[in-house]
């Protein structure tokens, strides 16, 4: 994994962010806004109002083991806090409070701290798959210009993550060989699903309210899943035959 190229797409990243238009007309009101308000309170309680950085028992050792990705890592979470201020001030526009904790989030911190660092990237790599859709519906469906302009931002870092991810499993196997084949595959698909399905309980009142369908959100993560599997799958295919590494832009194209 090169990690200058992803070193440099963070720091470029955070230097180009025009901020929404928080001063535009509001047209939403009544339970539509209430149930937007609702799911962007837990989208910012994930994104920075928790924990904001690996929990699991063992994240440190892991960490230690490779400084430059720990800086990476780092640097992945900034990110992550932005995202949870952009959606604060959201529910600001809206005259909206934070919100300190949530079932579901409880849960995934739980599990996260007790299942292991693999198990808890993973995780965190399907709710950024999950979460890149459920941005990409709300962009496309909500009536507020200012929260288009955070889903634009929001869609474009999600992007970098799962590239990010991406590039990170393929030297993971380059390394170590890559053993699960396509049963550790179809225990990704099974994983984002379920992963999906709890965000789609706990937010399909605002995207529906908004004009989406289930049928658009479940094709969007399937579509979503299967295209990251079939771009690690040729990344470590050109690897195991010495082909040159893509670009972090190239990945973060393909990923969007």
């Amino acid at each position: 994994m090169n990690t200058r190229y992803w070193t440099d797409h963070f720091r470029r990243n955070a230097r180009h962010r025009p901020e929404p238009d928080w001063q535009a007309p509001i047209h939403l009101q009544g339970p539509a806004m209430r149930k937007l308000v609702r799911s962007l309170q837990q989208f910012q309680l994930g994104d920075g109002g928790g924990p904001a950085y690996l929990i699991a028992w063992n994240h440190r050792r892991r960490l230690a083991a490779d400084p430059a990705f720990k800086d990476l890592v780092d640097l992945w979470f900034t990110e992550e806090k932005e995202h949870s201020r952009l959606l604060g001030d959201a529910l600001k526009r809206f005259g909206a409070p934070e919100i300190r904790s949530h079932w579901s989030f409880g849960l995934f911190c739980g599990v996260r701290k007790l299942a292991g660092v693999d198990f808890e990237l993973q995780a965190l790599l399907l709710t950024e798959i999950v979460s890149h859709v459920y941005y990409k519906m709300l962009r496309r469906h909500i009536d507020d210009e200012a929260v288009r302009g955070l889903c634009a931002l929001i869609i474009r870092d999600e992007a970098g993550h799962i590239a990010f991810h991406r590039a990170r499993l393929a030297a993971e196997a380059g390394r170590a060989g890559d053993r699960r084949g396509r049963f550790g595959e179809a225990m990704f698909r099974l994983r984002g699903l379920a992963a999906g399905t709890v965000l789609w309980v706990n937010h399909r009142a605002a995207l529906r309210a908004a004009g989406a369908t289930d049928g658009e959100f479940y094709r969007g993560i399937w579509s979503g899943m299967d295209g990251f599997l079939r771009g690690l799958r040729a990344d470590r295919a050109r690897a195991r035959v010495g082909g040159g590494v893509k670009t972090c832009e190239e990945l973060v194209a393909e990923c969007a």
